[in-house]
């Protein structure tokens, strides 16, 4: 549920998204062009235009510039036919699942996207095998067989019923086969896709231009002919640029004050609006299990044991997130508060106890590594405060360490850190994304992690079922196990929220389920 906070000319109250539809008048535009192309800003720009190469926040733009065979219409949560005219498994077993294409499927060059082109993207993808790449979410995928021109067979090597998900994240993204080698990521900057734009320009960690595909066809209804992305490396000079007009909505990375301040309208002489929306993006540390001091559990387990998310969630994010007990979010089938339940509030007798009972009387060295220009502004503080709860036990003694993103992905996949902070936003709504990735020899993380219970037990028992509801026994047995190893540790989960200036209109609707905006909703007002 999405909720716009207005000031001046609407009441500054939370009403439903179809209340401020009706209640406000807002009108169609005349001109999706008349002054520009709308301008967004992040805090989250791609790390590859190339999706065999990308598992990451690089999907934003994925979205608007590739198609998928399955997406996720407005208001929606299961995926819908997108590149696809009609997908559906045709065995009871659900190992065999067919997607039928749109006739006349084009990329953006104008060559031809056929069944031999998604054949050709997803084959390369494990083919590729990169570094921090999606392979790892095609696991249950034995081979795939285009049968003919429209016509795309995926076997897969067991029941999976989380399969059309996967299809539908922008990982699976079809490129042209003429255009992106089989066996090797491209690197020249450019893209050719089907999606709703053409990335007219891009220039890397500062714009992206789009621009209407008319080769396009899909499911979006395009508001607006060109929208052009604007990277910040905080939240500061994102909202600086919002208030002085240069750019028109901001998504992802608003800092905490930032937020406050707009709910609070601080600036009453600036036409801004703000929506929020319940967020599915979490933020949590993982411990290196092959580290002499973090690979004994009860070193684990006593740093779960100190840590106070509800201290995080208030003092560093002034409640814009919410304290998080497990690794799956609050609002998924099968959340449960693990970590409250087994270790209860914050005490540092008890992790005394948990170190002391493990012949550990020494203070634990730990050094925490987090990113410097990801994850919104406020990380590094969320870290000094990490920092300063460990030390405030006695326990611990507590080194900090950061980088930038890229050589921070660079040094997590070789195994580098002892502790490290990750954010995960999600690849689909379903509580199986929140463990599945993390677990088994490749992961999104780059770190092994062995879990046979769950990797070999529970969720293929809760992947041959077909209505989700009925997974909830596998995944509370999967967060216990989580728990009990204390190898990841939730700290917050967040919220959505979309600022912009008061003549756009669309913000209620441009996020998926996964997260990622939908640009093409975005357009301008005529008049209130």
């Amino acid at each position: 549920m999405f909720f716009r906070n207005r000031r001046l000319r609407c009441a500054a109250a939370l009403a439903s998204t179809a209340a401020l539809v009706t209640g406000c008048g807002i009108l169609s535009p005349d001109d999706p062009d008349e002054d520009g192309p709308i301008v967004v800003g992040t805090t989250s720009a791609p790390t590859t235009l190339d999706p065999a190469a990308s598992w990451d926040g690089s999907w934003e733009l994925f979205r608007n510039v590739y198609q998928t065979l399955l997406s996720y219409p407005n208001g929606t949560t299961a995926p819908r036919p997108d590149a696809a005219r009609a997908c559906a498994f045709t065995d009871s077993s659900q190992q065999v699942y067919r997607c039928e294409l749109r006739p006349g499927l084009t990329f953006s060059d104008g060559d031809p996207l056929d069944a031999g082109a998604v054949k050709y993207s997803i084959d390369r993808i494990r083919d590729i095998g990169a570094d921090g790449g999606p392979a790892g979410l095609l696991g249950s995928l034995d081979r795939v067989r285009a049968v003919s021109d429209t016509e795309v067979v995926f076997h897969l090597n067991k029941a999976d019923a989380t399969f059309p998900f996967v299809l539908a994240t922008p990982a699976m993204s079809i490129v042209d086969p003429d255009t992106y080698p089989a066996r090797a990521v491209r690197r020249d900057g450019r893209v050719v896709g089907s999606g709703p734009y053409v990335l007219k320009s891009y220039t890397d960690g500062e714009r992206a231009e789009l621009v209407r595909n008319d080769h396009y066809e899909g499911y979006a209804e395009r508001r607006n002919d060109a929208v052009t992305i604007e990277y910040f490396d905080g939240s500061a000079e994102m909202v600086k640029a919002l208030r002085a007009g240069r750019i028109q909505v901001t998504f992802r990375g608003l800092a905490a004050d930032d937020v406050i301040a707009l709910q609070e309208g601080t600036a009453e002489e600036e036409d801004l609006q703000l929506v929020e929306g319940t967020g599915a993006d979490i933020s949590y540390l993982v411990l290196d299990p092959d580290d002499p001091w973090t690979g004994r559990t009860a070193v684990r387990r006593a740093v779960a044991q100190v840590i106070d998310r509800a201290a995080l969630a208030h003092e560093v994010y002034r409640d814009t997130v919410d304290p998080l007990y497990s690794m799956v979010p609050r609002g998924l089938t099968g959340h449960t508060n693990g970590f409250f339940d087994r270790f209860g509030d914050p005490s540092a007798a008890k992790a005394r106890a948990i170190l002391a009972e493990a012949g550990i009387d020494e203070p634990v060295p730990l050094t925490l590594w987090y990113t410097t220009d990801r994850y919104g502004s406020e990380t590094a503080l969320l870290f000094k405060a990490l920092e300063r709860q460990l030390e405030a036990s006695g326990l611990f003694t507590v080194t900090l360490q950061g980088r930038p993103w890229k050589t921070y992905v660079a040094g997590y996949q070789k195994g580098e850190y002892q502790v490290f902070g990750r954010g995960w936003f999600p690849d689909f709504p379903d509580a199986e994304n929140f463990i599945a990735p993390f677990v088994g020899e490749r992961n999104a993380l780059g770190t092994p992690y062995p879990a046979p219970e769950i990797t070999d037990e529970l969720l293929p028992s809760s992947r041959r079922k077909s209505d989700r509801a009925d997974v909830v026994e596998e995944f509370e047995e999967a967060q216990r196990i989580l728990v009990e190893d204390a190898r990841l540790l939730p700290l917050w989960q967040g919220r959505q929220y979309v600022a912009s200036s008061e003549d756009i209109s669309g913000a209620e609707r441009a996020l998926d389920p996964s997260t990622i905006m939908m640009m093409w909703e975005l357009h301008r007002k005529t008049s209130w």
